[in-house]
């Protein structure tokens, strides 16, 4: 069945949808009480379309009746277009300039004069799409940081874990070296106590065969006249020879020498551990993913990418960065290059306070195609003269004197020298490409006691 339009089921006296319609004889229909109303008025009972009366009374337009409610029933259902609130108008545009919906007046009015119109429908079509694509991408986004996080997040933990493992092997490791420790020098205090225990024993035995000698003179003395004189002679000489003027003192060194075992014992213990330190220590959170760092963060070596948090810190190019900047002063590392076929070393001016763009601030000198090159920031190489392969590549780094200086520590040669002023935090540099690994060479630490004054 067509469906009718408000206008096809609105009563020709009220203009409204009719309530409990009524057909005439003239097949027009109108409201029960709009045609009584109309014929009271009038005192006639004409229809008030075509004005034919009608001699009977109206009967009931059933039909129409639900072709009206059914109309009411679909209109209430139907959602309610909302209405302009300054002309009370329907709102069937959308002004481009505002951005906001408008009505036929608003278009037509001196607050949109010269302004883009679009229909409502169409309007809202664009402006879906274009809402959709942002929200997909602020979607796509804020996934992808959600997921940055959370394997940031894990990193951390799978972080935490690694160095805890580590610091509970090196301490397990200095604890068996100084139970080793203890072990010895409590052994040396047990020979130091035997050994002067021994000595004192031995005096101990000598004294006591020196009192029996006199307890047997002191026997002479109770004898008669001819058995002393017999035994005079024999009884004088072991009391001459066990006479002393006074009790003879300990000799030096008698005692346990309890200063040599506990003076300074944590420096001494330290002393005879024999430590030694590294003057660069690696920074993992710049290393980039395709380098493998060595347990004590001393060492490095290109490997497989790994999944690493993508955090500002990090370099892009089998590189990485000391964990110390330096700012003033002279400092030096030896690094053992060894068979690397393909290394640089050398430093990071990190000028600009943090920045990621480590070759803007690399000072540079590397190994490549069995040639020696060096390179200042961001210009080319320069190819280097260098005598032999050196195993160990020394770095001097003086920023008092402005100088940064490679050399041969073994054959005693130079490699380079860069000159410049240094203005921000200096970072050592370390890259490869080569399986070969580098390693950071320790250096023994030493504390000279001063004189008392």
């Amino acid at each position: 069945m067509a469906s009718c339009s408000e206008e096809d089921l609105s009563c020709p006296v009220c203009h409204d949808v009719f309530q409990d319609p009524v057909l005439l004889s003239c097949s027009h229909s109108f409201c029960a009480a709009c045609l009584r109303g109309w014929w009271t008025q009038t005192g006639t009972r004409q229809c008030p379309v075509c004005r034919v009366s009608s001699s009977f009374e109206p009967a009931g337009n059933l039909v129409l009746k639900n072709l009206c409610e059914s109309f009411r029933q679909r209109r209430s259902a139907a959602p309610q277009q909302p209405l302009c609130g300054l002309h009370s108008d329907p709102l069937r545009l959308f002004c481009l300039d505002h951005q906001q919906p408008a009505c036929l007046v608003c278009r037509d009015s001196e607050k949109h004069r010269g302004h883009a119109f679009r229909p409502l429908d169409e309007a809202a079509r664009l402006l879906r799409a274009e809402l959709l694509g942002r929200l997909e991408d602020g979607l796509r986004t804020r996934r992808l940081v959600r997921d940055r996080w959370a394997g940031a997040a894990a990193h951390v933990s799978v972080q935490a874990r690694t160095t805890e493992r580590s610091i509970r092997e090196h301490f397990q490791g200095l604890r068996v070296l100084l139970a080793e420790e203890e072990e010895a020098r409590v052994g040396a205090l047990r020979k130091e106590e035997e050994l002067k225990s021994s000595l004192m024993k031995e005096q101990v035995e000598a004294v006591n065969r020196d009192l029996e000698a006199l307890a047997l003179a002191e026997e002479t003395l109770g004898a008669s006249d001819a058995s002393f004189l017999l035994g005079y002679k024999a009884a004088a000489e072991e009391v001459r020879r066990c006479a002393l003027p006074e009790p003879p003192p300990l000799p030096p060194g008698a005692l346990i020498d309890e200063a040599e075992h506990l003076g300074n014992l944590g420096f001494s213990v330290w002393s005879s551990l024999k430590a030694s330190a590294s003057p660069v220590v690696l920074d993992p959170n710049t290393a980039s993913a395709d380098l493998l760092l060595s347990h004590g963060l001393t060492g490095l070596s290109c490997g497989d990418p790994r999944p690493l948090p993508a955090n500002p810190e990090r370099l892009k190019a089998c590189a990485v960065l000391g964990s110390r900047g330096f700012g003033s002063g002279s400092h030096c590392w030896d690094v053992q290059v060894g068979d690397n076929a393909m290394w640089e070393l050398g430093v990071w001016e990190d000028s600009a306070g943090g920045g990621t763009d480590v070759f803007s601030g690399l000072w540079r000198v590397g190994f490549y195609r069995d040639e020696f090159r060096a390179s200042p920031p961001s210009q080319g190489f320069t190819e280097l003269a260098v005598k032999g392969r050196p195993r160990t590549v020394r770095v001097q780094l003086d920023l008092d004197a402005e100088r940064l200086t490679f050399c041969d520590p073994d054959a005693d040669t130079h490699i380079h020298t860069f000159t410049h002023t240094f203005r921000g935090k200096v970072f050592p540099f370390f890259s490869t490409v080569d399986e070969a690994p580098l390693r950071i060479l320790p250096v023994k630490v030493s504390v000279t006691a001063g004189q008392t004054p």
